[in-house]
C-alpha cells in the first residue's frame, strides 16, 4: 500500500510541477512552488523504491538530494545541460538561489512530518486487524 503512495503522489507532485512550469508566469511564487513539487516528488520516488525506511530517513535523503542538487548549480554544470538539453532543468535546475534551500527545509519537514503522523495513525489499525 505505500508503495502506492508513493508512486501516487509523485506522479501528482510531477503532474503539478509541470503545469506550474509550463504555465504559471515566471515569479517568486511559481519559483517556490515548483521547489516544494520537486522535494514532494523525489519523497513519492523514495517511498514507491523503499517504503519501509522510517519518514525521518526518507525525509534527510529528499533534503540531502535536493540540497546536493542545489549545490550542484554552483558548478555551472546544470546551466550548461540545460542548454544542450532544456529538459534536464527539471531535475537539476539551472542557478544556485538561496531561497531554494529554505523551501527544500520546509517542505521537506512538512512532508516528513504527515508522513510521521499518518504512519502512526495507521499503524494502530494494522495492530488491531493482526490479532483479529
Amino acid at each position: 500500500m505505500r508503495r502506492l503512495v508513493g508512486l501516487g503522489v509523485a506522479v501528482l507532485a510531477v503532474a503539478a510541477g509541470l503545469a506550474v512550469h509550463l504555465s504559471a508566469p515566471d515569479g517568486a511564487a511559481s519559483d517556490v512552488a515548483g521547489d516544494a513539487l520537486y522535494v514532494i516528488a523525489v519523497w513519492g520516488g523514495l517511498v514507491l523504491l523503499f517504503p519501509r525506511w522510517r519518514s525521518w530517513v526518507t525525509a534527510a535523503v529528499v533534503l540531502g538530494w535536493s540540497v546536493g542538487v542545489e549545490l550542484f548549480q554552483l558548478t555551472g554544470v546544470p546551466l550548461r545541460w540545460a542548454g544542450e538539453w532544456p529538459p534536464i532543468v527539471l531535475v537539476f535546475g539551472t542557478v544556485f538561489d538561496l531561497r531554494d534551500l529554505l523551501v527544500y527545509v520546509v517542505t521537506a519537514m512538512a512532508v516528513g512530518g504527515a508522513d510521521a503522523a499518518a504512519r502512526r495513525a495507521i499503524a494502530p489499525r494494522r495492530a488491531g486487524s493482526a490479532a483479529a
